[in-house]
């Protein structure tokens, strides 16, 4: 068989997620990048697919959906994967299947995974760990002797509410520091293009979405998110992000 995994993982979190699932199926998997990728992409019912978003305030991330729309996934098995940052999936899972359901990918399986929170990352730190590889791989497992069953039912309940609620981003931006070098990787990396080529030290914040990739990748670590109102939001977050949180699997 032939495995796609196509993901959209600013910070890391969500791909370590995705892998671990895919690592259990014996198959190496054809990498696709919703990071990079613009272009249609089409699929075989024959295959397999595992799909992994991270959940921004309980929703899939736009940039993330508009990469997703131009595919045809033509009956193509799938699981679906969102991964949160020890808070709560709340409707990302349930937009994922609808959005997907839409572009002709069929859902066997779908998975909610903790992880390492992008934006404070002392909440779920070092997710997935050793415990999260161990259940992955577990729910990868399940998933595959499912389908080699030839078991391609939909999973009787995923969670979610509809109407979805609303999100509008955060009131944050990571900015750049005086270590920035004007390397210029940031502004080439951003999926949605906030950071101007010719001036990478500054950010368009109509066009963040906060997703913490620009701060992952510098090699000056010269990006950084502070201020007062990080606090404020990062001590709002510190009851519901508290503890150690479920994955789960639905199949």
């Amino acid at each position: 068989m032939k495995v796609y995994q196509i993901c959209f993982s600013p910070t890391g979190g969500t791909k370590c997620a995705a892998d671990l699932v895919c690592r259990a199926w014996g198959v190496r998997p054809e990498p696709i990048d919703l990071m990079k990728h613009v272009g249609p992409l089409f699929f075989s019912e024959d295959d397999l697919c595992l799909i992994a978003v991270p959940v921004y305030g309980g929703r899939v991330p736009q940039a993330a959906l508009r990469g997703l729309r131009v595919t045809k996934g033509n009956g193509i098995p799938t699981v679906l994967m969102a991964v949160y940052g020890n808070r709560a999936v709340d409707d990302a899972l349930l937009e994922l299947r609808d959005e997907t359901r839409a572009c002709g990918f069929r859902c066997i399986a779908a998975i909610e995974a903790a992880a390492q929170h992008s934006l404070f990352p002392r909440f779920g730190e070092k997710r997935p760990d050793r415990e999260d590889a161990r259940e992955l791989m577990k729910y990868g497992r399940q998933i595959l002797e499912k389908w080699e069953s030839g078991d391609d039912s939909e999973p009787e309940k995923i969670p979610g509410h509809r109407p979805f609620q609303p999100y509008n981003g955060v009131p944050l931006h990571p900015k750049a520091t005086s270590r920035c070098q004007r390397c210029g990787l940031c502004a080439r990396e951003c999926p949605v293009q906030a950071i101007p080529r010719d001036e990478p030290h500054k950010l368009d914040k109509r066009k963040c979405i906060t997703c913490m990739h620009c701060v992952e990748i510098c090699p000056s670590e010269a990006r950084v998110l502070g201020g007062l109102i990080a606090r404020i939001a990062e001590k709002k977050l510190a009851d519901p992000c508290a503890g150690r949180k479920p994955n789960r699997l639905y199949i």
